[in-house]
């Protein structure tokens, strides 16, 4: 009877002593486990945050190649083909025959404001004038001056034009500039792009010539 209750005993304390080993197993196998899963998501977050990252430097990309082609056009707009000095008039002939007009512009289009006459030039050639500090581009519309531009006088600017290179105020009407001048002298003019209509290119010639 003694010896099977020893026994008895015995084996309890064997059977507790292995279940607390099996216990500390599995702990000490979670235990070994959690830095690796740990791991594995800070691994993820990283990659995540790189590929959400990658977009905003292409975006910078495109920005710095959107900005390089505007850079590149205005340039290219801005190209001077040729350029010089010459004396110019003024006029509006808009088919009305008000103070003598002889039609509408032969170029096609109607009188407006950035509308110049050359005697030469082919017709929607895009021109810059500046006179005084000031500037405007418009483009060949209409033939003329006429007889005047064999004494020099190379481009007719329409009234609004003619009125503010002089002193950056309106005219007193269409067909009428105003201030007192009938003629710019020294006016520049820088051809910005020939235009496919009839006409001749480089330097302005006299009517008819």
């Amino acid at each position: 009877m003694q010896q099977r209750a020893i026994n008895v005993i015995l084996t309890g304390v064997t059977g507790t002593a292995l279940a607390g080993m099996l216990v500390a197993g599995v702990a000490a196998a979670s235990d070994d486990s959690a830095p690796s899963e740990q791991q594995n998501l800070s691994q993820q977050a990283q990659t995540t945050g790189q590929h959400k990252d990658a977009p905003k430097s292409s975006d910078r990309s495109e920005a710095k190649g959107d900005s390089a082609a505007d850079t590149k056009r205005n340039k290219k707009d801005s190209r001077v083909l040729l350029s010089g000095t010459t004396t110019a008039s003024y006029f509006w002939d808009d088919g009305s025959g008000v103070n003598g007009d002889t039609g509408a512009p032969a170029g096609g289009k109607p009188m407006q404001k950035g509308l110049f006459a050359s005697p030469s030039w082919p017709m929607h050639t895009k021109v810059k004038v500046t006179y005084n500090g000031r500037s405007v581009t418009g483009f060949v519309g209409d033939r003329g001056p006429g007889r005047p531009s064999h004494k020099g006088i190379m481009l007719d600017l329409d009234t609004y034009t003619f009125r503010y290179l002089l002193d950056g105020k309106k005219p007193r009407n269409k067909y009428n500039a105003g201030g007192g001048e009938g003629h710019l002298k020294g006016i520049k003019w820088e051809v910005l792009k020939w235009g496919s209509g009839a006409g001749k290119k480089g330097k302005p010639r006299p009517f008819g010539s």
